[in-house]
């Protein structure tokens, strides 16, 4: 299926050999010495898988301490999440298809098979086996080779497969005598072609997002002979979830808002920019110092990747616990990042995981069968808007889940006191609705007057940023203006790459979809029924009286006789669709009905219909 991985961990195995211990090994967790929070019991979504563990390793050397596992390490206790009912009709039950079946072959693609031990003859010239494969790749970057005569190495702080982190000092220049960070990846270790471009890829994306306040600052890269070298911002305040361990495992809501909304502002940062991080977790948000009230930044962009607006990836990476149902599914965009974060506030609000196993599979199928436990304590005392908030998050369809910028605007985290960014979201559905037919548009807009206020405090946001004369309305030059001071620190860094990531870029496609705007304009109720998404509407608790009194204005003003064959080219269906589409219209007069509409709203075809994320 693909690999699903974390950093890894080294465990001495003794005096001269570390051997790096599998994130997500399929093995229970280790017992801490340290528990901060009382173990609960945990309620299994699947029984424990009889296979072992696919792969052995994980997938980039952490910059920092404890720089790796995916799961978090006891003093967490897993969640009492609901249980799959268990099997009843075989004395020897079959066991589930695993969701990891086809994780060992993709960790081969990407990291290349272990060499053997050396049997036999010495191989001639000093050779050894497998180098030929390994001189067949080009692992010349490009980058400085001056590392020695510009930094000064200190100790090592963290240690993953395939290298290592160190404390460093600049000799000169603007970085002298400056504490850093520096990511030691180890040639050597770059066995397949696939991993020799994470490693430009990371350095790509760190060069392209530099300057976010809550985003590790990167200064460097050098190689030599042996090793890359990445130099960054050093962050000494130790990781997150040491302070969520330190913490009795649980923060309270008012402490948890303020990490919550870092977390939000810089990947709300980095999906406007194309780029989706894709192993969000505790480990990889680092504290600047041990102050209280010390910024969090976020680090490790090795799992990283650049993608476009309607792209949708599919290989399974990340780390267990925090991987979203539909990378498990192999097809998913930035949503993804989302769920993750969605992990880490339960996690913050209650101490315990929402999914939870013994083995890697156990813990893929907790995430695509089972629900978040919200009924054990500490959650009957939680506030309703917090719980509202991770609902919405961990909803395992991607398209109701909330982007980063809107769930900065949810009721849960709204204040005047930090910005909502730009959301890409607007883009794509703006787009949508210029190339909707006008049935369609009238539909839209009907329910864009059952809007909530919460739901209109977020399109407002959006809409005044893409008003700068203030003149009440949305034209083709406002889009390219913020479009381009949004994305420009993204495209400049292509330009310098020089990757074939540039013609992949959203810059030139989006300012292209924008390009019906430059004749009209759009006021601000015309932008709410272009900017709404009705997936996302329906994951409210509230839907069935948004959709109820939507339907109103639409009788009111846009409902009209629509024949089956005008409904299916509507919807892009045959005519084998005829029959399903019969019941949304009604008889009595040959309008859409309730039904009908809320069904039209989707644009469902037969295909959407049917397919397992609904």
């Amino acid at each position: 299926m693909g690999q699903c991985y974390g950093k890894t961990i080294p465990s001495v195995i003794n005096d001269d050999e570390d051997r790096p211990t599998s994130a997500v090994a399929d093995r229970p967790p280790p017992t801490p010495s340290r528990s901060a929070v009382k173990q609960t019991p945990a309620r299994s979504s699947a029984a424990t898988s009889p296979w072992p563990s696919p792969y052995p390793h994980g997938g980039g050397a952490s910059p920092y301490p404890h720089g790796g596992a995916s799961p978090l390490p006891g003093g967490v206790s897993p969640s009492p999440g609901r249980s799959t009912p268990g099997r009843k009709f075989f004395k020897r039950p079959f066991p589930p298809p695993s969701p990891a079946k086809h994780i060992k072959a993709s960790l081969v693609r990407r990291f290349g098979k272990a060499k053997p031990p050396l049997e036999g003859p010495i191989p001639e010239d000093g050779a050894t086996e497998g180098e030929g494969e390994d001189q067949s790749l080009d692992k010349n970057f490009g980058y400085n080779k001056n590392f020695g005569a510009k930094y000064d190495l200190g100790k090592e702080v963290g240690r993953g497969h395939f290298g290592h982190t160190c404390q460093a000092k600049g000799r000169k220049g603007d970085l002298r005598d400056v504490p850093l960070a520096v990511k030691i990846i180890s040639k050597a270790k770059m066995t397949t072609a696939i991993s020799i471009e994470d490693v430009r890829r990371e350095v790509k994306i760190l060069k392209a997002l530099s300057g976010h306040k809550h985003l590790v600052r990167f200064y460097d890269a050098c190689e030599d002979t042996n090793n890359v070298y990445i130099v960054m911002e050093l962050c000494e305040g130790g990781e997150l979830l040491d302070r969520i361990l330190s913490r009795g495992g649980r923060y309270t809501e008012e402490d948890a808002k303020v990490i919550v909304l870092q977390i939000l502002s810089v990947v709300a940062f980095c999906h406007l920019q194309g780029v989706v991080h894709r192993d969000l977790k505790p480990e990889n948000f680092l504290f600047t110092s041990r102050n209280e009230d010390a910024d969090m930044k976020l680090i490790d962009f090795g799992l990283s990747d650049f993608i476009r607006p309607e792209e949708r990836l599919n290989d399974i990476v990340g780390s267990a616990y925090y991987v979203a149902p539909e990378v498990l599914h192999r097809s998913y965009s930035l949503e993804a990042d989302i769920w993750s974060i969605g992990v880490i506030t339960y996690i913050l609000l209650c101490g315990s995981r929402p999914f939870w196993a013994r083995t890697e599979s156990g813990i893929f199928r907790a995430v695509l069968r089972a629900d978040p436990n919200f009924d054990d304590l500490p959650w009957p005392s939680v506030s309703p808007e917090a719980k509202d908030f991770v609902k919405r998050l961990l909803n395992k369809d991607y398209r109701k889940r909330m982007t980063a910028a809107q769930a900065l605007t949810h009721p849960w985290l709204r204040s005047e006191n930090h910005p909502v960014p730009l959301d890409i979201l607007i883009y794509k559905l703006v787009k949508s609705y210029l190339h909707a037919s006008p049935f369609k548009r009238a539909a839209l807009k009907a329910l864009s007057k059952a809007l909530t206020e919460d739901e209109l405090c977020y399109l407002r946001a959006q809409f005044m940023l893409l008003e700068p004369n203030n003149d009440g309305r949305v034209s083709l030059d406002n889009f390219k203006m913020v479009n381009f001071f949004s994305l420009f620190y993204l495209f400049q860094a292509l330009v310098r790459n020089g990757t074939d990531a540039m013609t992949e870029s959203r810059v030139p496609e989006i300012l292209n979809t924008m390009t019906p705007l430059s004749y009209r304009k759009m006021d601000f109720e015309e932008f709410c029924a272009a900017a709404i998404s009705t997936y996302q509407l329906e994951a409210l608790e509230g839907w069935e009286q948004i959709a109820s009194t939507a339907f109103e204005h639409f009788e009111q003003e846009g409902n009209r006789v629509i024949s089956l064959e005008e409904l299916a080219r509507e919807l892009n269906v045959g005519p084998t669709a005829h029959t399903i589409l019969r019941d949304w219209i009604r008889s009595s007069d040959g309008k859409l009905s309730l039904l009908g509409y809320t069904k039209f709203l989707h644009g469902v075809t037969l295909r959407s219909a049917n397919t397992r994320h609904r």
